[in-house]
This record gives C-alpha cells, sequence and structure tokens, in this order.
C-alpha cells in the first residue's frame, strides 16, 4: 500500500468528518489490493487447492464477504466465527471447524451442517464418533496433528512445539498407533490438519511439519490398501513482514519450497486445504489516530495519541515480537516528512506500557497529526480489547477511483457509548 493511497484514503476521511475530534481513530483497508492478494494466492498453487481465510485474523462480515467473493473458503475456531462465516455467505462445505475445545453441541451443529472438522484430541473423537454413529458426515473429518517440530521467533505463536496446546502429538508413545487404528476403523475419517504456526515460524518449520503430515496420511493409505485419506489440511501461517512495504516471503515462494519438499501434494492425489489469515489481510490495512497532546518526560518526546492497547494489543503487550511501521501526517492527511528526532508514540489507555512505538525517528509530531499505524488489516482493529472501556473505532473499505481519488464504505461505524456499555454489561 503506497503513501499516495494512504493519504487519498485519510484526506476522504478528514474532509468527510469519518476521521477527527469526534472519531479520532479509525480503520482502513485496501478492497482493491486484498483482491491482489488472494489472486497471487491462488494463482501460486494449482486447482485442486482449496484456499480457506482464517476468520480470527478479521472476522468482520465486510472482510469475510470480500474474501469470499474472490473465491476463497473459511475457516473458523468458535461459534461466533462459524456464525459470522455462515452470515457472511459461506456454503457449510466451505467451512472448516478448528476450535480446541468443540462442546457436543457445537460438534453437532457442524454435523447437520455438513461443515468439514478437525479434530483436536483423542477424547473429542469419542465424542465425534457417537454423534456420527452408523451415520457418515459430509465432509471431510479428520484429526489436527502436532508434528512437534519446534519453535518459531515467537513461541506463543508457536503451535508445533512438543507440548503445544493443540491437536495429536505425533511422537508421543501411542500416538501414531492409536490414530492408525482410528482411521483404519472409520472410513469417515478422511482427511488430516496441520498447522505448525503463525507470525515467526520460518518456511522452513512450517514445510517440515507438513512433511510429516503427508507421511502419516500416506501410512495409512498403505495399511487400508486403498486412499482413505483423500483431504490433507496444511494450515496457514505464512509469515508477514512488518517491517517495510515489501511482501516477502510471497505465496510464489511458499508453493515453490513447499513443491520441492512434499511433491505429493501438487500431484492431484489429495485435495488440499490452506489456511492464510495474516498474509491475505495485513498489509491491506492501516489505522489512523489523531496526536491530542506532545510532551516530553527525561527530554523524551511523547505523542499522546487515540491508538494503543485497545486496537494494537498485541504490539503493546509484546512490543520487540509485533512492531509496526509508524508515519506521521499533519491535519489534513498529508504525509510528513524532513528531519526526524527519537520519540514515543503512546496510546490513551491507563497503563504505562501503553505505547505503539519507543524511541521512534520520526519528523516531529505535533497536536492535531495523525499517526498511520500500518500492516494492521489483521489482528487489529477487527479484535478490540476493551480496557477502559473504549468504543471499537469504524472501519472503511477504500475502493480506488480511476482519478486518483478513493470511496470509502462503512465496514463498521464507531461504537456508541451505550453500545460499549452494553459490551460491558
Amino acid at each position: 500500500m503506497n503513501a499516495e493511497f494512504v493519504e487519498s484514503a485519510l484526506k476522504a476521511a478528514l474532509d468527510s468528518g469519518r476521521l477527527g475530534e469526534a472519531r479520532p481513530v479509525a480503520a482502513f483497508v485496501d478492497t482493491d489490493g486484498v483482491g491482489r492478494t488472494v489472486r497471487a494466492l491462488r494463482s501460486a498453487f494449482p486447482d485442486h487447492f482449496l484456499h480457506a481465510f482464517a476468520a480470527k485474523a478479521n472476522p468482520m462480515k465486510a472482510a469475510l464477504e470480500l474474501v469470499r467473493d474472490h473465491g476463497m473458503a473459511c475457516e473458523v475456531a468458535s461459534p461466533g466465527e462459524l456464525e459470522q462465516a455462515l452470515k457472511a455467505g459461506f456454503d457449510s462445505g466451505q467451512i472448516v471447524y478448528d476450535e480446541p475445545a468443540k462442546t457436543e453441541s457445537i460438534l453437532r451443529r457442524a454435523l447437520e451442517l455438513g461443515i468439514n472438522i478437525n479434530i483436536d484430541n483423542f477424547q473429542e473423537f469419542d465424542r465425534l464418533e457417537r454423534l456420527v454413529g452408523d451415520g457418515l458426515p459430509g465432509a471431510a473429518v479428520g484429526f489436527r496433528l502436532n508434528p512437534q517440530v519446534g519453535m518459531g521467533a515467537i513461541s506463543a505463536m508457536s503451535t508445533a512445539t512438543a507440548t503445544s496446546k493443540f491437536g495429536v502429538a505425533l511422537e508421543d508413545a501411542g500416538n501414531r498407533e492409536r490414530l492408525l487404528e482410528c482411521y483404519l476403523r472409520h472410513e469417515w475419517l478422511n482427511a488430516v490438519h496441520v498447522h505448525v504456526g503463525s507470525q515467526g515460524c520460518e518456511l522452513g518449520l512450517m514445510i517440515a511439519g507438513i512433511r510429516k503430515t503427508v507421511d502419516l496420511a500416506q501410512q495409512v493409505n498403505a495399511a487400508a490398501g486403498k486412499q482413505r485419506i483423500t483431504v490433507i489440511d496444511i494450515g496457514g501461517g505464512l509469515p508477514v513482514n512488518f517491517d517495510s512495504e515489501a511482501v516477502s516471503p510471497t505465496f510464489d515462494e511458499f508453493a515453490a519450497a513447499l513443491e520441492r519438499a512434499v511433491p505429493e501434494l501438487f500431484s492431484g492425489e489429495y485435495r488440499v486445504i490452506t489456511e492464510f489469515g495474516r498474509s491475505i489481510l495485513a498489509k491491506n490495512g492501516f489505522m489512523a489516530a489523531r496526536v491530542e497532546y506532545t510532551k516530553s518526560a527525561g527530554g523524551r518526546p511523547i505523542a499522546l495519541t487515540h491508538a494503543g492497547g485497545q486496537v494494537a494489543t498485541r504490539t503493546v503487550f509484546m512490543p520487540e515480537s509485533w512492531k509496526l511501521r509508524l508515519s506521521v501526517h499533519d491535519a489534513g492527511g498529508y504525509l510528513k516528512q524532513g528531519e526526524t528526532i527519537a520519540q514515543d508514540v503512546g496510546g490513551p489507555l491507563c497503563f504505562a506500557g501503553d505505547l505503539v512505538g519507543a524511541e521512534r525517528q520520526l519528523p516531529r509530531i505535533e497536536p492535531g497529526d495523525y499517526i498511520v499505524l500500518h500492516d494492521t488489516g489483521a489482528y487489529y482493529f477487527s479484535n478490540p480489547f476493551y480496557y477502559n472501556v473504549l468504543p471499537a473505532p469504524a472501519v472503511y473499505g477504500v475502493q480506488g477511483r480511476n482519478d486518483g481519488s478513493v470511496h470509502l464504505l462503512a465496514w463498521r461505524r464507531q461504537q456508541t457509548m451505550e453500545q460499549t456499555l452494553a459490551v460491558i454489561g
């Protein structure tokens, strides 16, 4: 997303009153950019790959409708995400259900709807086995594996460590044999799933987990004497570059590396599902927050803005792992340039760590300026944190026009005080 596009969106919001004193923080999504990203994903893989958007990355109805319109399916991990996916128009067969703590009622609903189910553990399998009885689920059903290939750069995002809470630990004593027994006993178990981790996991680590998963599928099929497993869900987790505008790694790079290591996925022998989320939306979104005051403490300039932990929770609580690019725009929305100084950029929340940037080299920030938080289209404004009872901000889809101007679509209006208090209870 280039600087001119950001400026155009900011000017449109400021000129129309969608951003200002009464609405001091707002978020924006480049709808055309999302389309380009999804097309890049689909062109990187053969047609037998089904690409499911990870709803947790941005569960807003408008976001789900947008990726659906571009041909994506949907991966959900809670009853709320499931209902939102259905409201957004996804067919049940295009939904993958991944929640690790599924209740009996949600399993029953998933079976009734014909939703694809990834089983987290053996106790869940026992429950599902009772619910299925003599019937046959109308979708892909299989175990989620923990291939135990190790940790990425961010431990909280690594789901394939030796002790991860997710999936069946493949290398724990007896688990491989028990998995084989389950698959051979029930023909309706026709899938297998793996998701090594999200941000911070290198391609090699992701692919190592996928390789072990395909090896198990082949072992099951060989033991059955026929192809019992026909669907392999390889998860998502492609890391996003938050350091610059560059998209790295690309879907093409991942697909090429995956094909070299796991060629079976590209042969057409299996239907393959992916679950990308952050890599679809992150770089197609940004937030803008008005600067209310500036001050100095201990010789350090500090800007107090309206974007903090309520919209950038991970950045505030884990700043080294989730550092965001920031830019400064004047009251008219124009990018400020020139000499820079080290400044802290704080949010509105009442705790000392509420900073979206510390000692950042930026043009001098002044009251009335706007701070732009780049690459925040996923896991930021769409997942608000209600600390200090602040409202969820407005979100706008941004459509470019041929003349260089933009059109703003209301994805979500800023919550009123009454709506915010109703959420708090």
